[in-house]
């Protein structure tokens, strides 16, 4: 197996070098698998591999050379020692699913006799409801960039090469006033998108300029492993957009921008992490718990619902590949309901 290492399997042999390199060689080989054919993302990687890593170490310390001698056994051992060292359930759960897949994997590779994993039970991890705002707080948040221009931006820790202000003295103006004016209506995008649309951040922040179709009012956006999907969005994104792209993005471009829709202060595509902290930032100015991007999809999701919308429509909107995950919010409006009634009915 082994071969040459590339994007996939970086960095993983320094955190399994322990392993006998019959192991090692599959560690590498299933993250290639996960990268380039089941089109994982890199942290997707990194924890499959980890999770793997960490198995694979166990079965060595109990006489395992090969992946061919892993058993059921081996596994379930493993994830018992993992629950007396005080793993989450949601951790043991996604450990146990890494376990199947590589299990999986090495049966139709030829590695392992049999799929020693597929019988493997694990435990359902707590659903904890997700944070949702009301829907005059998430306007209040939405609006932020307008009515708090002192809430400084982010530091951006993605330069595009061949970086500089190219409208920096428009109409006589300052830099500092042309660059912060810019990010104000980059934030007030960034926020009118995840609201407006429920995309996770990090397919808000891979939005290029092409993508956005502005007579009908929907951006196409890709999101996990790959899968591309069009969202609509409303009229107040249209407007947002319109003032950024006229007036915002021209300030803040430069060659090494390319297409990409939302820029960070030094030219380069906007960072998720600097997206976080954007909207964490204007969360605390107006007032809100500090939440993150992940709370407007909620709301987002949430609002759908209770104003109509059907949980298949919601589904695909979100880009969930099971409906189990939407149902989550069907669950948090029926909660908003119950603290309803109970404030408002005299015989709640």
């Amino acid at each position: 197996m082994g071969g040459t290492e590339d994007r996939s399997t970086r960095g993983t042999r320094v955190v399994h070098a322990a392993l006998p390199e019959p192991l090692r060689d599959a560690v590498d080989e299933f993250a290639r698998h996960l990268a380039s054919v089941r089109n994982h993302s890199a942290h997707t990687v990194r924890a499959y591999v980890a999770d793997l890593v960490s198995l694979l170490d166990h079965a060595h310390r109990m006489g395992c050379a090969e992946v061919a001698e892993l058993s059921l056994d081996t596994v379930r051992s493993w994830l018992a020692k993992q629950r007396t060292m005080g793993a989450a359930r949601a951790s043991l759960a996604r450990r146990a699913a890494a376990a199947r897949t590589f299990s999986a994997w090495a049966h139709r590779g030829g590695l392992l006799p049999t799929d020693v994993a597929a019988t493997l039970a694990s435990p359902r991890p707590q659903r904890t409801l997700p944070t949702v705002l009301r829907t005059d707080q998430a306007a209040l948040l939405v609006e932020a960039p307008t009515r708090h221009s002192h809430v400084r931006p982010a530091p951006d820790d993605h330069p595009a090469t061949d970086g500089h202000l190219t409208a920096a003295t428009v109409d006589g103006a300052g830099a500092e006033d042309v660059v912060a004016e810019a990010v104000r209506l980059r934030d007030r995008v960034l926020l009118e998108l995840l609201y407006g649309t429920g995309v996770r951040v990090s397919e808000a922040c891979g939005i290029d300029v092409a993508d956005v179709d502005h007579g009908r009012r929907v951006v196409r956006v890709r999101g996990k492993g790959g899968r591309e999907r069009v969202v609509p969005y409303g009229s107040p994104a249209q407007r947002a957009l319109d003032e950024w792209l006229r007036r915002g993005r021209p300030v803040l471009v430069v060659p090494g921008s390319r297409d990409a829709l939302l820029l960070g202060v030094r030219g380069g595509r906007l960072n998720p992490t600097t997206a976080r902290q954007i909207v964490g930032a204007y969360a605390q100015a107006t007032g809100l718990p500090r939440i993150g991007p992940h709370a407007l999809r909620h709301s987002a999701a949430t609002h759908l619902l209770e104003g109509g919308a059907d949980l298949r429509a919601v589904q695909e909107l979100l880009g969930h590949s099971s409906l189990a995950s939407t149902q989550v919010y069907t669950h948090v409006s029926v909660d908003r309901l119950r603290a309803a009634y109970r404030q408002a009915h005299p015989r709640a």
